[in-house]
């Protein structure tokens, strides 16, 4: 094992600071990977404080990482040392279930191994995350990073963007769609890059009117405000697909009555109880509530490539490791557009 610097914490409610963690040694299918970005994900907050439960501690936080290569096992043959690459909200999984033999490996029927809070299936010990100096990924868990990109920015595209793109892949949005992405936040503003990207005409759904200048720079072609029943009218019945990015409790049904007989609404965002659905709308229009984790390994390279081919990235505010206390503050109060990133050169 060797010793690297992190930030993180001991407790629900204490904030992140320097710790020293361990990383294993290189194996022979392992790349070692010196981090020069990590992103923050509203995930990071939630597992720091413990609010879904199951943390453990230490815990070092971070699935949004950016690094280049600086060692290899002797086995790896996908990348070098220097490769620009990187590592998403998953490092291990069984390679054995179903799911895994479909490169879905977020649904691992043994349940994936977590970039972070998981357990290091070759040491035993738990996972530490991207808020260090450097991590040791199996070899089938990293990522090619296309070099034309914006590299700072491209850090959310491995939780933000493969979560709103893999929905999206799946339902197989084309040119001709009418896609409606609700809610404008870190998710949703990749959402509507990514529809606009796929040819679909791309509607941003939201609660607040002075977000529609920035939807509409983001490339969403109209935007339709929630809470203005007249507009929510003639939108009824219109939607071939609605990308849900809402990450709190919130009322599904005016939503439920945009989409067309046989469309469907997939929910990203809010992993706790919604309010209560009326069943009628589902039912007489053969619509359908599905939900959608992140992408597999495969998925999620697709993902970058459509990303370098079409250039897109994360918009972003970068920040160094010491200033990740009040970036927790900023998510939760939703004052950041739309992603902070942490530069990684801050804690070497």
């Amino acid at each position: 094992m060797k010793h690297v610097k992190a930030y993180g914490t001991e407790n629900p409610n204490a904030q992140l600071h320097p710790l020293t963690i361990e990383r294993r040694e290189v194996l022979d299918d392992d790349v070692d990977i010196d981090i020069l970005y990590c992103g923050v994900c509203h995930s990071d907050i939630h597992s720091a404080h413990n609010d879904w439960g199951g943390s453990k501690y230490p815990l070092v936080p971070g699935h949004e990482i950016i690094g280049r290569v600086t060692q290899v096992g002797t086995a790896v043959k996908s990348f070098k040392i220097g490769d620009l690459v990187g590592v998403g909200c998953m490092v291990d999984s069984c390679q054995d279930c179903s799911s895994c033999a479909e490169d879905l490996e977020q649904y691992c029927e043994n349940g994936m191994v977590g970039t972070y809070n998981g357990k290091d299936i070759h040491t035993g010990k738990q996972t530490f995350g991207g808020y260090s100096t450097n991590i040791v990924v199996r070899e089938k868990f990293v990522l090619r990073i296309p070099e034309n990109l914006d590299t700072k920015a491209v850090a959310p595209l491995l939780c933000a963007g493969i979560t709103t793109f893999s929905p999206l892949n799946h339902w197989k949005i084309k040119k001709g769609d009418k896609v409606g992405v609700i809610g404008l936040g870190g998710l949703g503003h990749m959402g509507i890059k990514f529809a606009h990207a796929m040819g679909a005409e791309t509607i941003m759904i939201t609660t607040s009117p002075n977000k529609a200048e920035s939807a509409k720079d983001l490339g969403a072609d109209d935007v339709l405000i929630s809470n203005d029943n007249e507009a929510m009218k003639k939108h009824r019945g219109t939607f071939d697909f609605l990308l849900n990015t809402v990450p709190v409790k919130h009322d599904l049904n005016p939503y439920i009555s945009l989409l067309k007989r046989d469309a469907t609404m997939v929910l990203v965002g809010a992993i706790e109880p919604l309010e209560p659905m009326n069943g009628g709308q589902i039912i007489l229009g053969r619509k359908r509530i599905a939900g959608s984790l992140i992408g597999g390994i495969k998925e999620t390279q697709e993902m970058l490539d459509f990303c370098g081919k079409h250039n897109i990235v994360s918009d972003i505010e970068m920040i160094t490791m010491q200033e990740i206390n009040t970036a927790f503050k900023r998510v939760t109060s939703n004052d950041v557009k739309y992603r902070f990133v942490i530069d990684m050169k801050s804690l070497k």
